[in-house]
């Protein structure tokens, strides 16, 4: 067995070392903003990229006298989460006050759920890159309001140390959010960051199957709270956590997790404890640094909300909720994979390249399934690689693609050529069809202009020729080449071997 390391606190574990020698523990707190048209508890409306402090109200805002009232369309939606993630939904659930004072959160309380969640006791299996699958298990999922935004002025950070002052900006504050708790992810070993990873790619999905929220993780519409602990082997206690706030991406995600891994592992290497604190995650570099010492239940003095009744939603709505839920992200790939004819592998690349809608809608406008893949797994995804952009924000829709590929298949235009047609529709000349045409790109189909470049590049190669009637049809490829060129790469290379042979006398 390969000795501990000798570690001081701040220095960190390799990752395949600590997983060796420590059982990482997992929970994550995932928020999710809904996408409702007002807020929680009043009529403020809920709109990205506003002016500061321009979609407020006197709840919002937390002023003296102002009552909330509860935002039907969002209970709705978390029933909606519930229940996809196989979750039990109250019969009778209540708002509470969380109480702590901070800038972004206007009434000193934030109006959540404590001990009445609206729903609990779930499941939802999450499917790895290499098609593993994995159970993890969900304590709650409950509502609140989200908290406004502070923006820190001054400083190399963008963080309050060092700020020179501080803003803050109330239009999300009130937001609708359902937060989903996991129970403690246990068993996931050296693979525990690609669960977290995986897991919040699941729920994004899921989110968004059910349109209860754009789950735009770059806008903040969904945020994770990554919780991690060590402990010597699977049978010991659970050692102490710490939880990274806010990771906004699944990259992110999973680079929380090994980092933390490893510096918890430094830390208990030098015989010192972990803290149980909150952390921030540091995007540019994957480390992960101290917030504030972490606050436990009896610390936000929860107690119910005194301005709300209970929300009792009827079993038959419940019901109907349930009976209208749409097909879910696993049961879909599932089915599609089936329609399409795509190996595991293939589906696989598919869904971790975010082209399942976009290879769904380019099937539907025409193509067959294996030449959508070609172009959004292909060419399409070098592109978008190459700018640094999401598939799905390349100025090309899959009707476009459908027809690109259309034109392919008829003939009308070869891949070499289809690849400039691309060009022209992503640089807003128009549809392929039209591109073909302005570009004059279609293929030369005229054995008449073929035969008069054939002839040209004959007599210029008679060694060639002589070599090709001796039986060696080798070097056709040089005349075939020459008429391409000849034909600024619009014609048939096919077609123009068949009537280069035929020229020769072959």
């Amino acid at each position: 067995m390969t000795a501990p390391s000798t570690a001081t606190a701040n220095s960190l574990v390799a990752y395949e070392d600590a997983v060796r020698r420590y059982d990482p523990v997992l929970g994550i707190e995932v928020h999710v903003e809904l996408g409702t048209l007002t807020k929680m508890f009043c009529a403020a409306e809920v709109a990205y990229g506003g002016e500061p402090n321009t979609q407020v109200t006197p709840v919002s805002l937390g002023l003296p006298g102002a009552l909330p009232v509860v935002n039907g369309k969002a209970v709705e939606y978390a029933i909606r989460i519930g229940l996809a993630l196989n979750c039990s939904i109250a019969e009778s659930c209540r708002f509470a006050r969380k109480n702590y004072f901070y800038p972004d959160v206007p009434k000193n309380f934030q109006t959540s759920q404590y001990d009445e969640p609206i729903a609990y006791d779930g499941w939802i299996d999450v499917e790895l890159e290499d098609g593993a699958v994995f159970r993890v298990e969900i304590e709650r999922a409950h509502m609140e309001e989200d908290a406004g935004k502070n923006t820190h002025v001054g400083g190399a950070t963008g963080r309050i140390q060092g700020a020179e002052y501080s803003l803050v900006d109330y239009n999300r504050a009130g937001i609708p959010l359902v937060e989903i708790v996991t129970r403690p992810i246990e068993g996931a070993g050296e693979r525990a960051p690609e669960v977290a990873r995986a897991y919040v790619q699941t729920l994004r999905d899921l989110f968004r199957a059910l349109d209860v929220s754009e789950a735009r993780m770059e806008r903040g519409n969904v945020r994770a709270d990554v919780n991690l602990s060590l402990r010597p082997t699977p049978e010991s206690p659970l050692g102490t956590r710490t939880e990274t706030k806010n990771v906004n991406s699944f990259r992110s995600v999973e680079r929380a997790v090994r980092f933390e891994v490893s510096r918890q592992a430094g830390v208990l290497d030098a015989g010192l404890p972990v803290i149980q604190e909150t952390r921030h995650f540091h995007e540019e570099d994957g480390t992960t640094s101290s917030g504030r010492v972490k606050s436990d239940a009896e610390d936000y003095r929860y107690f119910p909300e005194p301005d709300l009744v209970p929300v009792a939603p009827s079993r038959e709505w419940v019901e109907e909720i349930r009976a209208a839920l749409p097909e879910l992200p696993t049961a879909r790939r599932r089915r599609l994979q089936g329609e399409w004819g795509y190996a595991d592998a293939e589906m696989r690349d598919v869904v971790n390249a975010g082209a399942i809608d976009l290879i769904e809608a380019t099937v539907a406008a025409g193509t067959s399934a294996a030449g959508a893949r070609k172009w959004w797994m292909g060419e399409l995804a070098r592109r978008a690689k190459q700018d640094e952009v999401a598939l799905e924000d390349l100025s090309v829709t899959p009707a476009q693609i459908a027809q690109l590929q259309g034109l392919v298949e008829s003939g009308r235009i070869n891949d070499k050529i289809a690849r400039q047609v691309l060009d022209g529709t992503l640089a807003g000349e128009g549809d392929p069809e039209a591109v073909v045409v302005a570009r004059g790109l279609e293929v030369v189909s005229d054995d008449g202009a073929l035969l008069t470049a054939i002839d040209e590049a004959l007599a210029a190669q008679p060694d060639i020729v002589e070599k090709v009637r001796g039986g060696n049809q080798g070097p056709v490829g040089a005349i075939i080449g020459a008429v391409m060129k000849a034909t600024k790469g619009q014609a048939d290379a096919k077609r123009v071997r068949e009537l280069v042979l035929d020229r020769i006398g072959q």
